[in-house]
């Protein structure tokens, strides 16, 4: 048989005299504990004004963004914990349908595995690349056990990044003392690099068992001038807890996330081309092949370490804090007293809680600028080879508390913690108009849909029907009737919990009595009110989501109703469990709920 010729023209592929639309490259972008009110162009959107209610943000690149395409301004994320929304993202399931519900090491030999939106966009031709924070924990069996997945073909290993000295920064992943590791290894122990390539340290245990770093912890602490969260009954430690406030021992561009974008860059520079990363060997983008990019920021993630020129910035705002009271948390469900408790924040000082406030800001805005340079070399990349395009953005991948209800972390379904707004641009302007709003649900389930549709997949085929969300384009075109809610569980810090949310109401509950996976499955249905550990706010009166009327009998009914519908949906729409087997991932027994099937229809009336 004659091979059939093929020609890239503008965009148009012309297949055997037919012709039809090339399959556009495609980068997508994820940022970490990225709060949307970072975003002017966000805050314009959802209130009217472009600050934060905190004070002042500067996002002009993601702002352009939002100019050059569609933004979902609705969008919300699965879980609020990095590993579970990164798996939902990348399966393009539900929690309770992959059984990835917080940051367990899972298999892909499970009956009930599907392949991951890097490993389908590759069987659609694509070659795929991953540079920076991946955070799913994907493993595959063989006959020498559990061994890494490889999701990307090719995936530039952001810990080498780190050993090899890209970055400000670095933590206990590898930790080696002048080239060799330590036996016993020295947790908790984070380093620094200087621009002339020295490494500092900050480490009492480090120091205890090599005197010559006597003092060294607390001699990079205040370097760095670094705020560490720290209990309001435990003395602070130069060595322990999240760093919420500093300055990075990189200059702009050299921090970690720079160095992401410069790799980036650098790929798509070195057509067919061999180049190093530090240590590691990377092969150039092929242009012949449409390209699947996946860039994952660290920023704003703890350690929250804004270049010098950003935070000097930035320290010249005052900041408005977020307010608490002991009323408030008195009356919030058990499960996120516990949340809230971890990441206390409330006892930090008038100026502590200002410096992690414009700290943070400040390195969003850095990160901003460093999206702007890739979104360009991107762009130029594409249009260089007149080729079609597309780009997924992704403010996060959940939020982050900066005082709000006390606390900086995540992990809880508050709208702080799982707004997470999308935006796609496409050189295809029909399909994702420039400038418009979608105003209606969206969630990141969406975006492996969109993605594989963009690249050639018809979603209409039984072996996608696995997929939970719904392509972006057809959003926008309004193919799709609206979702009535968006809905989520997640299991990280607070324990099974799982939430539903309308445009009016959002409604969360324990699911489960533990995390034996497999067990008391269905616990829920037979629990009482108190058992469930309800909240219930009404976010038109209260936005902030302060006022738990889940105990109130005036709004009884609506938790209820609201309680009946996500218990359908996330016990018996086909729910998954799986006992992985801890970090070795060899567990593949499914468990499954099904006693509600077809609830999950995306209405809900109240």
């Amino acid at each position: 048989m004659k091979k059939m010729m093929t020609t890239a023209l503008f965009g148009i592929l012309v297949f055997q005299g037919v012709a039809k639309p090339a399959q556009p490259n495609v980068l997508w972008i994820l940022t970490d504990d990225h709060r949307y009110d970072s975003i002017r162009a966000f805050n314009k959107m959802l209130t009217g004004e472009e600050m934060s209610p905190l004070g002042y943000v500067e996002s002009p690149q993601t702002d352009r963004l939002a100019e050059m395409g569609t933004t979902f301004i609705n969008t919300y994320c699965q879980a609020q914990g990095c590993a579970p929304s990164r798996a939902s993202m990348h399966y393009g399931r539900y929690p309770f349908r992959s059984g990835v519900y917080e940051f367990e090491y899972h298999n892909n030999s499970a009956e009930h595995w599907k392949p991951s939106l890097p490993e389908q966009m590759a069987r659609l031709g694509y070659q795929t690349f991953h540079v920076g924070k991946l955070g799913v924990r994907q493993k595959t069996l063989s006959g020498k056990g559990a061994g890494k997945a490889s999701l990307y073909q090719q995936d530039v290993d952001f810990k080498k990044m780190a050993k090899d000295g890209m970055t400000g920064w670095g933590k206990d992943w590898f930790f080696e003392l002048k080239g060799e590791r330590l036996k016993p290894p020295i947790k908790n122990v984070r380093f620094f690099v200087t621009p002339e390539g020295e490494f500092e340290y900050a480490s009492l245990e480090l120091e205890k068992r090599f005197p010559e770093y006597a003092g060294s912890a607390e001699a990079t602490m205040k370097k760095y001038d670094l705020l560490r969260h720290y209990n309001a009954k435990k003395p602070k430690q130069p060595d322990n807890g999240s760093i919420l406030a500093g300055v990075s021992s990189q200059p702009a561009g050299k921090t970690r996330d720079g160095w992401y974008t410069t790799v980036f860059g650098e790929y798509l520079k070195n057509e067919d081309k061999i180049f190093l990363v530090g240590s590691q060997t990377v092969n150039g983008v092929d242009p012949s092949k449409p390209l699947f990019t996946h860039l994952g920021y660290d920023f704003p993630h703890t350690p929250v370490l804004p270049p010098a020129d950003y935070r000097a910035r930035f320290r010249k705002h005052t900041y408005t804090v977020p307010e608490t009271s002991r009323e408030e948390f008195d009356t919030m469900p058990k499960q996120l007293q516990k949340a809230v408790t971890m990441g206390a924040s409330d006892h930090f000082t008038d100026e502590e809680k200002q410096a992690m406030i414009q700290d943070y800001y400040a390195f969003c805005a850095y990160g901003d600028s460093l999206v702007g340079q890739a979104v360009d070399d991107f762009i130029a990349y594409s249009e260089k080879h007149k080729q079609p395009w597309m780009i997924v953005y992704v403010c996060g991948d959940h939020g982050w508390k900066l005082n709000d209800h006390g606390s900086v972390s995540k992990f809880t379904p508050w709208d702080i913690d799982s707004h997470n707004p999308i935006i796609v641009v496409s050189s295809d302007k029909k399909k994702f108009p420039a400038g418009k709003v979608i105003r209606e649900f969206t969630e990141f389930v969406d975006i492996a849909p969109t993605c594989l549709a963009a690249g050639g997949a018809d979603l209409e085929n039984d072996q996608f029907n696995y997929l939970d969300g719904y392509n972006l384009a057809e959003v926008t075109s309004g193919q799709i009737p609206p979702r009535d809610y968006v809905i989520g569980e997640s299991h990280a810090v607070t324990g099974p919990r799982a939430f539903i949310r309308t445009k009016e109401y959002v409604f969360s509950m324990q699911t489960r009595p533990d995390k034996n996976r497999g067990k008391n499955m269905e616990w829920a249905r037979s629990a009482s009110w108190e058992e469930l550990d309800p909240a219930l706010y009404h976010m038109i009166s209260d936005p902030g989501e302060l006022n738990n009327l889940a105990h109130n009998p005036e709004y009884r009914a609506i938790a209820e109703t609201m309680q009946k519908k996500l218990l359908n949906i996330v016990l018996g729409d086909n729910r998954v469990e799986v006992d992985w087997g801890g970090p070795q991932a060899m567990g593949t027994k499914v468990y499954r709920s099904n006693f509600a099937p077809g609830a999950d229809d995306k209405k809900l009336k109240l």
